[in-house]
C-alpha cells in the first residue's frame, strides 16, 4: 500500500472514531510499528489530525459523520423481521451447486441462517457467518483468511494478491444508500467489499429501509454494478422512486407489518 493510500485510509478511520493507536494501524495497513509513525508524524505535522500518546487522534473528535456502525452483538436484535423477510427472499436467488459470497453484518447473517441448509458452497470473510454456518449448516463453507478484524467481525488481510474463485453471486449488505450507491464508514469494508464484487457474477444487496436514511461517509459501491436490491416494506415511495431513477432492480420482501 501507497504512503497516499495509508493516509486516505487512516483519515477515513478517524472520520468515524476519535482515536486510533499505533498497533492497531499495525493491523489494518499490514505495516511495521516504524513506518506507522512517520504516518502519523506526517499526518500531525500536515494539520490532518493530532499526535498522542500511543497514536493519533482526530481534529474534531471524530464526530463529523452522524452515522455509525453499531456492533454485530447490537445490530442482530434490531429490525430481525425485516432482516428475515429479506433473507427469505435472497434464499429465492440462490441456484442449488453454486458458489456464493457472503458478507459481514446483521442482514447477511440473517440469510446465512436461511441458507444454512442448503446444496451450496459458501465464501465467507464474517466471522460470525461462518461461525454459525459451521456449527449449524449442512452447506460447504470456504472462509477467507487474514487478520480478524472483531468490528466488524471479518477476516480480511488487505495486502492478499487476490482469490483463485469465481461466484455466481455476492450477497452484500450496506451501512447505507444512497443514488451514489452503497454507503460504508470503515474502510476495511470498502475495500473487502470491492475485492469481492469482482469475483462476483451477480451483485444482490440486502438492506433493511432504515438504510436509506443513513449517511456514512464513504462509496463503497455505485448502483450501476448492483444486480438486484432487496428491502423490506418500509420502503417509501421516495427511496423507490430514487431506485427506479438509479434503474436499479428491486424486490420488497414483505414483513406482514408494512413497518420496518
Amino acid at each position: 500500500m501507497s504512503e497516499s493510500a495509508r493516509h486516505e485510509t487512516i483519515s477515513a478511520i478517524l472520520e468515524e472514531r476519535p482515536f486510533v493507536s499505533v498497533k492497531e494501524l499495525q493491523q489494518i495497513l499490514h505495516v511495521s510499528a516504524a513506518t506507522v509513525r512517520r504516518d502519523i508524524d506526517k499526518l500531525d505535522e500536515g494539520g490532518h489530525a493530532r499526535k498522542v500518546h500511543g497514536g493519533l487522534a482526530a481534529l474534531d473528535g471524530g464526530t463529523r459523520h452522524k452515522t455509525i456502525a453499531l456492533p454485530f452483538i447490537e445490530n442482530i436484535d434490531i429490525a430481525v423481521e425485516a432482516k428475515t423477510a429479506i433473507a427469505r427472499e435472497a434464499g429465492k436467488l440462490v441456484r442449488d451447486g453454486s458458489l456464493i459470497i457472503v458478507h459481514g453484518g446483521s442482514t447477511c447473517f440473517h440469510f446465512g441462517r436461511h441458507i444454512a441448509n442448503r446444496n451450496i458452497r459458501v465464501f465467507t470473510n464474517s466471522m460470525p457467518v461462518a461461525a454459525y454456518l459451521g456449527e449449524h449448516g449442512t452447506c460447504q463453507l470456504t472462509v477467507g483468511g487474514g487478520d480478524l478484524h472483531r468490528e466488524p467481525g471479518i477476516f480480511y488481510d488487505p495486502a492478499r494478491g487476490g482469490y483463485e474463485f469465481y461466484a455466481s453471486q455476492f450477497f452484500v449488505g450496506a451501512l447505507g444508500v444512497s443514488s451514489a450507491g452503497l454507503l460504508e464508514s470503515h474502510p476495511l469494508l470498502v475495500r473487502f467489499i470491492n475485492d469481492m464484487c469482482d469475483l462476483s457474477n451477480e451483485i444482490i444487496v440486502l438492506v433493511d429501509s432504515r438504510k436509506f436514511a443513513e449517511r456514512p461517509p464513504k462509496v463503497a459501491l455505485p448502483l450501476s454494478r448492483v444486480t438486484r436490491l432487496i428491502t423490506d416494506d418500509g420502503l417509501t415511495d421516495r427511496d423507490a422512486a430514487m431506485l427506479e431513477e438509479q434503474d436499479v432492480s428491486f424486490t420488497v420482501a414483505n414483513t406482514g407489518t408494512g413497518v420496518a
